[in-house]
This record gives C-alpha cells, structure tokens and sequence, in this order.
C-alpha cells in the first residue's frame, strides 16, 4: 500500500475477512435520493450475505478541492451519524476529507482504500456519482476498474419529485429561498438545526414572548432564509412547538442577528440544554417596527398563524403531537 495514503484513514478489515458491499458518497442531507441507494445497499448486502458499509467523507470535499464553491451542510457530521444509525447499516465509515485523498485517481481509491482496506466485493452508487480526482470516477469508469479488479458495479436511478430528480443541491436552494416544505418533502423529513442554548439580553420576556437563545455550534451549517417560521423543537424531556426568529433584529438597532425561539406554554429554564429545531412552515419575511407595540401585534399575530397551521396539520411537521 502506498505511504502516500493520509495516516488519519482507519487501518481497515483484516486481510482474511469476506468482504463487503459499499456505497461512497458524500450523502449531504441523507435525501430521500441517498435512502434508495441505502435500500439497494441493503438489499445486495443481504442478497450476498456481506455487510452492508456506507463510505462518506469529512468535511465536504468541495471544502478542499474548491473551497470556494464548498455548499453549506445539510447535515452535521453529528447529524448525519445519528440519521445513518436508523438506516440498519453495518457499518459507517466517516473518511477524512484531506488534500493527500484528493490527489487520488479513482483506480488508486477503489484499490487502496474499498478494496484493501474495506474488502470491497459489490459497490452500489447513485446514477450521478462521481469520485476521485477530478470525480472522473463515473459509472462507466467504475465498471471498467470492477471488471479488472473484480467487483460488481450496481446504479440506481434517480428518485425524482414532479418530474425532478432530489439532490442535495435543490434542497439548498428552497432552504435559501425558505421553502422549508419543500425542502421537507425532499429530505423525507422536516429540516432541522440544533445548538445549546445561550444567554440573550431579555428582550423577547419583556414583550411577553420569552425567548430560548440558540447558537449554532458549526459555521458550516445551513441556515434557511432570514425570517419568522412555525417550529418544533426537541428537548430533553419532549417536543414543543413554537416559532422561531432567524435573522436580524431591526427594531432594535445594534442588535446582532439572532436565532430566538419562543415554545408555546411553556416557561422552563433552558440554558445550557441543547435543543433542536425542526423547521415546520415560514412565516413571513424579518421588519422593522416603528414602535414596541406594533413589534408586539407582530409577534401575537405570527404565534397566531403557527398556531392556526399546526391546528390544521399544515407545514412540514404534521403528525408530530403535543408535548
């Protein structure tokens, strides 16, 4: 094996074990797209009577190759680990993303490290997927090394919603323009954030709405667009529903941008928990109010219409019951 390889990657699987069945990707969001290809890699592993092995990276592998264009995520490499451990995968294998893995061709990847390392016998991938240097590792390319080398190659196609195929990229833009029920739709499940909750200056008690703090541990973590939206948040004891102020806070000048959540009948301590917040409906877009009092009507008539749509079991958590 060469000494190129990037000493952070696992040792892998012993030389004398049966060997497995893999996918690789980067599986930002795990969409409902990335849960066919999990279902097919389920099904060969099962069929062939092999574990069932997901190869993903860290960070995204924009963030090295062109830190630039590097996306948001989707999901936190914390996230994504607790959504895999629901897929009934043997394993998960989170590789560092570095510039040494970069440079490899995808012969040199799928021999070193699928084969050598992980005893590839089957891959499954997307019908998009591309990998190695250049993501020059296509289908076409992997059935070609597969042949030489000897594994199967299994594609499965795009699972498409109103005639578009889901991807992660899509699921991004409705989250930038705050479709949070479309993005909801695609990911087969409401999108969330989560964070600890941190002291603010009082402002959202003295209104009569107090507020819960939350900071948003990872920079990379996607934001949806600035604004007021009806949420869910998951605490340590059950859900609650609520709304949520994301962005700026014009009618207080000075004041930082801010992600406060007022919770429905509610009035416990929070600080110090971590909570997550699963982003059900948007609201309306952030204003300035000329006065304390309007600011109030506001705030009254968003909890108004949240209210009103978990009520009718519209936006993107219906089903998920009181606490």
């Amino acid at each position: 094996m060469s000494s190129a390889i990037d000493p952070d990657l696992p040792p892998g699987l012993p030389p004398d074990h049966p060997g497995t069945v893999i996918t690789v990707g980067t599986f930002d969001g795990v969409h409902r797209g990335h849960w066919e290809v999990l279902e097919a890699l389920r099904e060969r592993a099962g069929r062939e009577g092999l574990p069932a092995v997901l190869v993903t990276f860290h960070p995204h592998p924009l963030r090295i190759v062109r830190p630039d264009d590097a996306p948001q995520l989707l999901t936190t490499p914390l996230e994504k680990k607790e959504i895999l451990a629901e897929s009934a995968l043997d394993y998960a294998v989170f590789l560092p993303f570095t510039h040494v893995l970069k440079a490899y061709s995808p012969e040199r990847f799928v021999r070193e490290i699928l084969i050598d390392r992980l005893r590839m016998k089957h891959l499954v991938i997307g019908y998009d997927h591309g990998f190695g240097h250049g993501r020059s590792g296509d289908v076409d390319t992997l059935r070609e090394i597969g042949g030489a080398v000897g594994f199967g190659v299994h594609v499965v196609r795009a699972l498409r919603t109103d005639g578009d195929a889901i991807s992660s990229t899509k699921i991004r833009r409705a989250l930038g323009e705050g479709r949070v029920e479309d993005a909801a739709l695609a990911l087969g499940r409401p999108y969330s954030l989560r964070g600890p909750v941190v002291r603010g200056d009082g402002r959202g008690r003295a209104l009569g709405f107090p507020t819960a703090n939350i900071q948003v541990p990872d920079p990379d973590k996607m934001l949806p667009r600035e604004g007021v939206y009806a949420v869910c948040a998951t605490l340590r004891d059950g859900t609650v529903r609520g709304v949520l102020h994301l962005g700026p806070r014009p009618t207080f000048k000075g004041s930082p941008p801010s992600v406060e959540l007022h919770l429905f009948d509610f009035d416990r301590d929070l600080y110090g928990e971590e909570v997550r917040v699963d982003f059900c409906s948007r609201i309306r877009d952030i204003h300035r109010f000329a006065t304390r009092e309007e600011l109030v009507d506001a705030i009254r008539e968003d909890c108004d219409r949240a209210l009103e749509m978990f009520r009718t079991g519209g936006g993107a958590c219906g089903g998920i019951d009181d606490r």
